[in-house]
């Protein structure tokens, strides 16, 4: 960026601001674990807000889909591979049942003899599968279209015959057009993910200005990024002319990158999906494209869904991660938050990825409970 953090901030104070509040919501987990590991919250001056928005897609991975990939790892003669922060995410199973294979986790069907394995991309998932050609191998792969792109190039590109694919991919977009049209934004502006973009092109974030009449920008992950994205935002607000600005030119480009958009179009479909505590998101999710059937694992396993698990696939007693996710509420506003709930013991999913909000601000050194009765951000 042409400007330093510090010329940014000092930019953003010299302006002048109409209201006594301006919510601004970043809606990637990697932006707020910027913001909040480089104190920019106290930096900014008091009436600008911070809103965490539903950017981890940890955190909103279907509760019913962690619970098929323990009872798949447990109950069949498979190695099971997954994104690292998977590992760790609770299923609303009692924590002690008389049946043995109630575990609550990947980590515990590990723990009780499942092959389970973590893994950091798709290539690793292709590596394991043909050094264990006598064994099925299920790729369980939860993310957005960051970590969804590379997964559909690997089955463009080809796998053995022994990998299959549980997918549980989710688009970014559906979930801030569904805040948008609900009435109940609860922010002022939008600060939009860089690396969605970086895939996707910024133009999949022009409906929040077009359609919606709110300024946005595309930020990158270091604070100079970030702080430019702001300053354009609330300057957009000041003089009340609205538009859609890139403030990462450097990765994202017009149109973005079209040969990952070509992988997921020939590999992936998108259909009305569920979001773990939040509901059906109208064409937020991926499925494996009809052509690619004989690798998904729903098809080549005995199914372990049950409608049981659609009643119990909500957020956990007590937890209110579903209204951090939705910038309903601040982390610390959380029932559980600091209490019950920390990262060695997480009860919700947002206290267990390094995008959840609720895990950043622990990280970060915000460690103690509001006391409230469910107190909106908006």
């Amino acid at each position: 960026m042409l400007n330093s953090a510090k010329q940014w901030l000092e930019r953003i104070h010299a302006l002048p601001h109409k209201k006594d509040k301006i919510k601004l919501m970043n809606v990637c987990g990697g932006h707020e674990r910027s913001i909040t590991m480089a104190g920019l919250r106290k930096a900014l001056p008091d009436y600008i807000e911070l809103v965490p928005g539903p950017g981890c897609p940890v955190c909103i991975c279907p509760e019913e889909d962690i619970f098929e990939a323990i009872q798949l790892a447990l109950n069949e003669d498979i190695i099971l591979v997954a994104f690292g922060d998977m590992l760790r995410v609770p299923v609303n199973v009692p924590k002690v049942r008389g049946d043995i294979k109630s575990a609550r986790t990947l980590e515990q069907a590990k723990a009780q003899g499942a092959d389970i394995r973590p893994i950091a991309s798709p290539t690793e998932a292709v590596s394991i599968a043909k050094q264990n050609l006598e064994k099925a191998v299920v790729f369980f792969a939860a993310g957005f279209e960051t970590t969804t792109a590379p997964v559909a190039a690997m089955m463009v590109e080809g796998v053995p015959d022994n990998l299959s694919v549980l997918l549980s991919g989710r688009l970014t977009w559906p979930a801030v057009a569904m805040l948008l049209e609900s009435g109940e934004a609860g922010f002022d502006a939008l600060i939009a993910p860089g690396h969605v973009a970086t895939i996707m092109g910024p133009e999949e974030w022009e409906f929040v200005v077009e359609k919606h009449n709110i300024p946005a920008a595309v930020a990158g992950f270091k604070p100079e990024s970030l702080l430019a994205a702001m300053y354009s935002t609330l300057r957009q607000l000041n003089e009340g002319r609205y538009f859609l600005d890139n403030c990462y030119p450097e990765l994202v480009k017009a149109g973005g990158n079209k040969s990952a958009q070509l992988h997921l179009n020939k590999a992936m479909t998108v259909y009305d999906a569920n979001w773990r505590g939040i509901g059906i998101i109208p064409q937020s999710g991926y499925m494996l494209e009809k052509s690619y059937s004989q690798y998904d694992a729903r098809k080549i396993f005995p199914s372990y869904a049950d409608d049981a698990r659609k009643r119990a696939g909500q957020m956990p007693p007590g937890c209110d991660c579903a209204q951090v996710v939705l910038g309903k509420i601040y982390p610390n506003e959380c029932r559980l938050f600091g209490a019950a709930c920390i990262p060695r013991n997480p009860i919700g999913p947002c206290m267990v990825s390094d995008e959840g909000a609720c895990r950043i601000w622990w990280a970060g050194g915000m460690r103690e409970p509001v006391e409230v009765k469910k107190k909106a951000v908006g």
